[in-house]
């Protein structure tokens, strides 16, 4: 059948594909909970007549605040079905920016993880007029469920309304305004139809190399547009989805489930690269001499295959004595590891594909739905340092200033409530202006280099790319993030947060006493260590582009202390304002 609302996808997957009792999955006290797509399905009806017999209306605005589960499902498939405008929100934000979502969107009703997270809501939802109530997803002494919302529909169906209501959405009708975090002022609410959705999972439906016998892992927020598509895409190919419970047990979930797919953001990459790095250095002797061995040729390794046969024959035996210990510990499973959100370091790329571990980049924004370029297994497919070739279907072109400009299906409505700002960004002849920097490679790849706004110039008037800077430095084992700055200065300077786990390794190996984070980053002999490594880096600089000074910072910047966005991108305003007496310092 020809999927035209995102709906769709329910009668798609009875029909094409055989049934399967985990369709959707989740941990609970300890048990996998399965849900077939016929549980699927009904849940989802019985929610839209839920919704319908509480007096939601075709257009209203619907909220979801939650981690996720397939509950999530189950109420996003039952907003589209009642013709209303799912509006799915962090869990983290501030209270300022939920009163303002609320608020601006005119949500109806908000939907919302359990009890704590309702209570934190209510006072936030009462001083938004249109806000009639708040529902949880688990059970609730003080507040009404997900499930009583179904109970309430399966007592009073209402076939031919819900019919009705559903025939008369056409693919181009709004499915979901997304709010985007952003680094300064009020979250800008994105507008998605179903056809910029729905363009997007079918363009990149080719990539999986398995089908419905697969099981994909999703731990990043189903309220970012990147992970929601691919949950999308998921359910289009009948693939069997699973939610870890949490970041801190997604190694424990991987070996449980042994999943073939998933995405992640490059940190948790880095991540798992640092302790497969930890347990190497736990080795003595011809153990430790032969993991390092192989991870020295892993980065030498060629991803488009033009490894000679010397070097392939080297890395059978690394493959044979260390890499397949790494894909055991990863499940033993992967087909592809999508990376996506911000850059990767090339020696991660390299380093993971060697080990058998595919890992696939891709570049997009909210407001394409998201993907625009994408790592592919086509010629030319990949190379590393770039985001692959533009998707199939997808108009990509560079601007005489370098930024990358973007048409196609999956380029949004606009962003809600504000015509100017939608002008300012897609002109008259569809392209939206993406604000990143880029270059297309001779094979056709494309290739990051910045973001428009963060450039900056130095009193010298030399332009300056931080973000290329940055991530080059993230290199090093030793560093974890750092902001470089420096607009309007003589020179270009930097915060560094290092690697605090990496540091506490090194100074047991050196027999440095490893007290505080704070008292380690003033210890002389670790900051002349760690100056190397911006020295190492600043040579692979220019001149006037290389880091003169630094402040090393007692403590890793988080989403909860408020340095990075939900998808770890810096929050450069916030940590130019919370550490702007030590920016001064930088340039006395």
């Amino acid at each position: 059948m020809t999927i035209t609302r995102i709906f769709d996808l329910l009668p798609n997957y009875a029909a094409r594909y055989k049934p399967k009792d985990d369709a959707l999955a989740c941990k609970e006290d300890g048990v996998w909970k399965k849900y077939s797509i016929a549980h699927y399905t009904q849940m989802a009806d019985n929610i839209t007549s839920g919704l319908i017999a509480s007096g939601i209306k075709k257009g209203d605005k619907i909220a979801s605040i939650t981690n996720n589960r397939p509950e999530w499902n189950f109420l996003d498939m039952a907003i589209m079905q009642a013709g209303a405008i799912h509006v799915p929100v962090y869990p983290t934000i501030s209270q300022e920016d939920y009163q303002y979502i609320f608020c601006h969107a005119e949500v109806k009703l908000v939907f919302v993880a359990g009890d704590d997270l309702a209570k934190r809501i209510k006072t936030v939802a009462e001083n938004c007029p249109s806000v009639r109530e708040i529902i949880t997803f688990k059970y609730s002494n003080e507040f009404r469920n997900i499930y009583d919302i179904a109970g309430l529909g399966q007592s009073k169906p209402e076939p031919e309304i819900v019919d009705a209501i559903k025939k008369s959405i056409s693919t181009d009708d709004l499915a979901t305004i997304i709010y985007t975090s952003g680094t300064t002022g009020n979250p800008k609410g994105v507008m998605l139809s179903h056809k910029n959705i729905i363009s997007n999972f079918v363009a990149v439906s080719y990539i999986p190399t398995f089908g419905e016998d697969g099981k994909a892992l999703s731990f990043l927020p189903l309220c970012h547009i990147y992970e929601r598509m691919l949950n999308y895409l998921y359910q289009y190919l009948g693939i069997s989805i699973y939610y870890a419970e949490s970041l801190a047990t997604i190694t424990d979930n991987i070996r449980e489930i042994k999943p073939d797919m998933m995405c992640c953001v490059p940190r948790l990459l880095e991540k798992i690269y640092d302790k497969i790095q930890a347990t190497g250095r736990k080795q003595k002797g011809i153990k430790r001499f032969v993991f390092f061995w192989a991870v020295n040729l892993a980065l030498h390794f060629d991803v488009q295959g033009r490894n000679n046969p010397w070097y392939k024959l080297k890395h059978k035996v690394a493959d044979k004595l260390v890499f397949s210990k790494w894909r055991d510990a990863l499940g033993g499973n992967f087909k592809i590891i999508v990376s996506g959100g911000a850059s990767i370091q090339p020696r991660l790329v390299r380093t993971f594909r060697a080990a058998g571990l595919p890992v696939y980049e891709g570049y997009g924004l909210t407001e394409t739905s998201p993907v625009v370029a994408v790592t592919s297994t086509d010629p030319n497919g990949i190379k590393v340092g770039t985001v692959g070739p533009p998707l199939r279907g997808v108009e990509v072109k560079i601007a005489e200033d370098g930024e990358i400009m973007v048409k196609g299906p999956g380029v949004m409505l606009g962003y809600y409530k504000d015509q100017e700002l939608t002008d300012s960004v897609i002109n008259k002849d569809g392209w939206f202006h993406t604000g990143d920097i880029g270059q297309f490679e001779e094979e056709g790849q494309l290739r990051i280099t910045g973001r428009k706004k963060e450039i900056f110039k130095t009193s010298l008037g030399k332009y300056i790319a931080p973000e290329l800077m940055e991530n080059k430095v993230k290199e090093s084992p030793f560093i974890d993030n750092l902001m470089v700055v420096g607009e309007n200065q003589k020179f270009a300077a930097a915060l560094v947060v290092p690697d605090f786990n990496h540091l506490r390794s090194w100074c047991k190996i050196k027999e440095v006493e490893y007290t505080t984070d704070e008292e380690m980053i003033a210890n002389q002999r670790i900051k002349l260590r760690l100056m190397k490594v911006i020295d190492h880096y600043n040579k692979s600089f220019g001149a006037t582009e290389q880091i003169k000074r630094v402040e090393f910072m007692p403590a890793e910047w988080t989403t909860a202390s408020g340095e990075l966005t939900p998808t770890l991108k810096l929050r450069r305003s916030v940590v130019a304002k919370k550490y702007s007496s030590q920016i001064e310092k930088l340039f006395i």
